[in-house]
C-alpha cells in the first residue's frame, strides 16, 4: 500500500476527520463501538468499505494492466524481480496520530475476527487508513492513521476525479450522438483539471485533434508536457509528434526521437510503429532494417492477437489529391443514397441486398459504422430465405460472440453445416475451424483438414489461411513450409491481414524461404497499419470534408509520422493547397515538400511528380532543373506516368536540366500519348509547337537561294513539268471564274411576293415637334 500511495494509485474521494482522544474514550450508542477513533456499526458493512473494496480491486486491475503492458516489451521478469525488491526493502509502516502515534504497524493485525496484512478503511466512514499497532486490536486498542492528512486529502481528490471520469467515459462510450460526446468531454475535463492521468490524456488527444472540444494545439502540448513529467507513454509519443512536426514547438528531430523512444519504452505501440518507421526510411536515424523489423514485429504481434476471423477492420485509404483530379472517381465510399436504394430493397425481401448490407455492418468500412445488431438483422432475413452466405455468417457472428449475438459454439456449428451441405465455403471454412479446436463438436484435424481444402478451392481467405496454418504447424498432416507458404501467399493475395503476418514471421526467421529482413518489414508493417488508430484515417478525411483543415492535417501528420503513405500524400495536398491556418505561410511549402518527399519514397506516382513540380518552380527550395528531371524520370521509368513523359517531352524541348533535343522531346510526348488517352490533345497540340518550332529552326539554319538553286525541276517533276503546271493554273483560274459567275446570278422571286422595305425614320433634327 506504501508503493501505492506513493504513485498516487489510491483513489478515495470521503473526507476524513481525525478524533481526540478524549472523543475515542466518550459512550456510544449499544450495538456500535469504537474502531480507529470512529463509531463501528455492528450491523454490517458500510457503505465506504464496500467502496474502499471496489476502489481496491480497481488498482489491483490496473496494476495487472500496466504490468501486461510491460510484458509486451518483453521485460516482465525484470519488473518482477524489481516490485519484489521494493516491496522487501519497503520501510515499515509508522501510525500516525491515533493511540499509538509513532508506533510501527504490526501486520497481520487482528481486527472483528479478521485479519488484515495491509492498512484498511474499515470501520471509519471518512475512508481514511489505518492500522493497528499491536496484533489484536480489539484487546489493545492501539492503532494510528497510514497516511497524513494531506495524502488523505490527494487521495480523496484523486477518487473524486476517478469518479468523473468514469461518468465521462460512460457517456462517450454508450452514445453515438455528437453532442453527448461533446458533455463527456466536459467530464473529462474537469477530470483532467483534477490531474486524473487517463482523463488529461483523452483531454490532451481532444485538444490536439479538435474532437469535440475545440483545437488548440498550445493547450494540448502544456498537457503532454505534464504527462510526460508523469511518466506517461501518451504524453511522451504526443510530445515527440509535436516536436517532430514542428506543432506548437520549434522542430527538432532530435528531441522526438528522445520521446518516442521513452514511449516506446514505456509500451506505447504508435511510438515503436514511428520508430519502426524511423528506422526503416532512415528518418533521424541511421537506416537499420533489423531495429525496424524488431519495433514492428511488437505492434503486428498485438494488431493479429486482436484480429478476429472477419480479418480485421477495414482501411479507407482516400487521396485527397486523386479525388480533385478524377472527381468522378469513386473513393470507395458509398453514397447515403445508394445504401438507402439497398435498405430498400432489403425491405422488399432482396436477399443479396440483405447479405450485402449484413457483410457491411459486420465489418463497417466504406462509410458506414460498425453494427452487430443490424448485421444480425440482415444476415437473419436472408438466412430464413435459404441463403447459404448469410447462414456462414451467422454461424461466425454465433462463433466469435459479441454484445449483441451471445457466443454459442452449438449454435454455430447448425449455421456452418447448413452452408456447407450448400457448398458455401464460408460454412465450409467454419465447419474446418470447430472441427480443428473441437467448437461444439470432437476434434477431427482429418476433417478439419478436408473442409479447409473445400473452402480453400474455392478461393476463400479463410480456408486458404486455416490450411497454411496446418501444412506450417504440421497439425493433421506432414509439415511441409512450402505448402504453408503457397497457402499463406493466396490468403494474402485475398487481403486477409494474418496472412501476412504469417508470410512476415516466415521471411524474419527464414522459415521455409530465404530470409529476407526488407520482405518481413514491407509485411509487418502492412499488417500494423491495420491496427486500430486506422480508423483514423477516416476520421480525418470527416474533419477535412466538414471544412476543418486544421484538424484533419494535425491527424493527418500523426498517421504520416507512423508511416501511413496516404497520410503522409494527404498532409503534403492540404499544406499545398494552404488550406492548413495552423502551419505558418513561409513553412507550408518545406513541409509539403517533405511529406511529398516521403509518400514518393514509399511508390506513389502523383507524389513523385510533386517532388519534381517543387523543384521545377522553386517551391519549398531553390530551383533546381536537374533535381526535377531526375524526379520526373523516375516517375516516368518506375510508374510510367503519362505526365512525367510530357514535362521530360517538355524540359528536352527548352533544354532545362538537359540539353535540348527537339527529337528526345518528340519521343517523350509520342510516350505520354501511348501512355495515357488523357494526354492525347496536349501531346498534339505540343507536337505541333514543336512542328512549327522546329520548322523555323531548320529554316533559320539553311539558305533558301541555295535551295531552289540546287533544285533540278526536270529531275524532281519531269521533263514537261512546265505543261503540268500551266494545266494546273488554267484549271484553276476556270474554277475562280465559274464560281464568280454563279454568284452574281440573280435569283428569281414567286410572283406576289416584294421584298420587304424597312420605314426609315427622319434624321432627329427634321422630326416634327410632338
Amino acid at each position: 500500500i506504501s508503493l501505492l500511495d506513493e504513485e498516487g494509485n489510491q483513489d478515495e474521494s470521503l473526507e476524513s476527520k481525525t478524533l481526540s482522544a478524549e472523543d475515542q474514550v466518550k459512550d456510544h450508542s449499544t450495538g456500535a463501538r469504537v474502531v480507529a477513533g470512529q463509531i463501528f456499526l455492528e450491523s454490517g458493512k458500510s457503505d465506504s468499505q464496500s467502496e474502499n473494496e471496489e476502489n481496491f480491486h480497481s488498482q489491483e486491475e490496473e496494476k495487472e494492466n500496466s504490468l501486461e503492458e510491460l510484458n509486451s516489451l518483453e521485460m516482465s521478469n525484470l519488473l518482477n524481480k524489481d516490485l519484489e525488491e521494493a516491496e522487501i526493502q519497503s520501510p515499515v509502516l509508522t501510525a500516525i496520530g491515533g493511540t499509538a502515534d509513532g508506533e510501527p504497524c504490526h501486520f497481520p493485525f487482528l481486527f472483528m475476527e479478521k485479519e488484515y496484512v495491509e492498512c484498511t478503511a474499515d470501520g471509519r466512514e471518512d475512508g481514511r487508513l489505518w492500522c493497528a499497532t499491536t496484533y489484536d486490536y480489539k484487546k489493545d486498542q492501539k492503532w494510528g492513521f497510514c497516511e497524513s492528512e494531506e495524502q488523505s486529502n490527494k487521495r480523496r481528490q484523486m477518487q473524486e476525479a476517478e469518479d468523473v471520469y468514469q461518468i465521462g467515459m460512460k457517456i462517450l462510450n454508450e452514445s453515438s450522438k455528437k453532442a453527448q460526446k461533446k458533455v463527456a468531454y466536459q467530464y473529462l475535463l474537469k477530470a483532467a483539471d483534477m490531474n486524473h492521468t487517463k482523463a488529461m490524456e483523452k483531454v490532451s488527444y481532444a485538444l490536439l485533434f479538435g474532437d469535440y472540444l475545440k483545437q488548440n494545439i498550445q493547450s494540448s502540448k502544456e498537457l503532454f508536457e505534464k504527462l510526460t513529467e508523469e511518466g506517461s507513454p501518451k504524453g511522451q509519443m504526443a510530445l515527440g509528434f509535436l516536436y517532430a512536426s514542428g506543432l506548437g514547438v520549434n522542430s527538432s528531430q532530435a528531441k522526438a526521437l528522445v520521446y518516442y523512444t521513452f514511449g516506446a519504452l514505456g509500451g506505447n505501440l504508435i511510438a515503436h510503429m514511428i520508430l519502426g518507421y524511423r528506422y526503416w526510411a532512415g528518418i533521424g536515424v541511421l537506416q537499420s532494417c533489423e531495429s525496424a523489423l524488431t519495433h514492428y514485429r511488437l505492434v503486428a504481434n498485438h494488431v493479429a492477437s486482436d484480429i478476429s476471423l472477419t480479418g480485421g477492420t477495414v482501411v479507407q485509404r482516400i487521396r485527397l489529391a486523386d479525388e480533385v483530379e478524377n472527381p468522378g472517381m469513386a473513393s470507395g465510399m458509398l453514397e447515403e443514397d445508394l445504401i438507402q436504394y439497398y435498405q430498400f430493397l432489403a425491405e422488399k425481401g432482396d436477399v443479396q441486398a440483405q447479405v450485402g448490407l449484413g457483410q457491411l455492418h459486420l465489418h463497417g468500412g466504406r462509410g458506414v459504422e460498425q453494427n452487430h445488431q443490424r448485421a444480425f438483422e440482415y444476415f437473419n432475413q436472408a438466412a430464413n430465405a435459404g441463403n447459404s452466405h448469410a447462414m456462414a455468417f451467422l454461424g461466425k457472428m454465433y462463433s466469435e460472440g459479441s454484445d449483441v449475438v451471445p457466443q454459442s459454439n452449438e449454435t454455430a456449428l447448425q449455421y456452418f453445416k447448413k452452408a456447407a451441405d450448400m457448398g458455401n465455403p464460408v460454412g465450409q471454412s467454419g465447419l474446418g475451424m470447430a472441427y480443428l479446436y473441437g467448437r461444439g463438436v470432437p476434434v477431427n484435424y482429418e476433417l478439419a483438414l478436408k473442409y479447409f481444402q473445400k473452402a480453400a478451392e474455392q478461393g476463400w481467405v479463410d480456408g486458404q489461411l486455416q490450411l497454411g496454418s496446418m501444412y506450417y504447424n504440421g497439425i493433421g498432416v506432414k509439415k511441409d513450409y512450402k505448402q504453408a507458404l503457397k497457402y499463406f501467399n493466396l490468403a494474402s493475395q485475398g487481403g486477409h491481414i494474418l496472412a501476412f503476418y504469417n508470410l512476415a514471421q516466415m521471411h524474419a526467421t527464414g522459415t521455409g524461404v530465404m530470409r529476407s529482413c526488407h520482405t518481413a518489414v514491407e509485411l509487418f508493417k502492412n499488417v500494423c497499419e491495420r491496427g486500430r488508430w486506422s480508423e483514423r484515417l477516416m476520421t480525418a478525411y470527416n474533419s477535412y470534408k466538414d471544412g476543418d483543415s486544421n484538424s484533419a492535417v494535425v491527424q493527418y501528420l500523426l498517421l504520416a509520422e507512423q508511416g501511413y503513405e496516404v497520410a503522409q500524400s494527404n498532409a503534403a495536398f492540404i499544406l499545398d493547397q494552404k488550406e492548413a491556418s495552423i502551419v505558418g505561410e513561409n513553412e507550408t511549402y518545406p513541409r509539403a515538400l517533405l511529406h511529398w518527399n516521403r509518400a514518393a519514397s514509399q511508390g506513389y506516382t502523383v507524389a513523385r511528380i510533386k517532388l519534381g513540380d517543387y523543384h521545377f518552380y522553386g517551391f519549398g527550395t531553390d530551383v533546381d532543373y536537374e533535381t526535377a528531371f531526375i524526379h520526373y524520370r523516375l516517375a516516368s521509368e518506375q510508374q510510367h506516368s503519362a505526365q512525367a513523359m510530357f514535362n521530360l517531352g517538355y524540359m528536352h524541348e527548352k533544354g532545362l536540366g538537359i540539353k535540348q533535343d527537339i527529337h528526345l522531346a518528340k519521343r517523350f510526348y509520342d510516350m505520354a500519348a501511348e501512355a495515357s488517352p488523357d494526354a492525347q490533345v496536349p501531346v498534339f497540340l505540343a507536337l505541333c509547337k514543336l512542328g512549327v518550332i522546329y520548322s523555323l529552326q531548320y529554316i533559320r539554319e539553311i539558305n533558301i537561294r541555295e535551295v531552289f538553286s540546287h533544285i533540278d525541276m526536270d529531275q524532281l517533276l519531269g521533263p514537261e513539268w512546265d505543261l503540268y503546271l500551266m494545266t494546273i493554273i488554267a484549271l484553276l483560274l476556270g474554277t475562280i471564274i465559274a464560281y464568280r459567275q454563279r454568284q452574281h446570278q440573280a435569283i428569281p422571286r414567286p410572283a406576289g411576293l416584294r421584298p420587304a422595305v424597312p420605314q426609315q425614320e427622319p434624321p432627329p433634327e427634321h422630326q416634327a415637334p410632338q
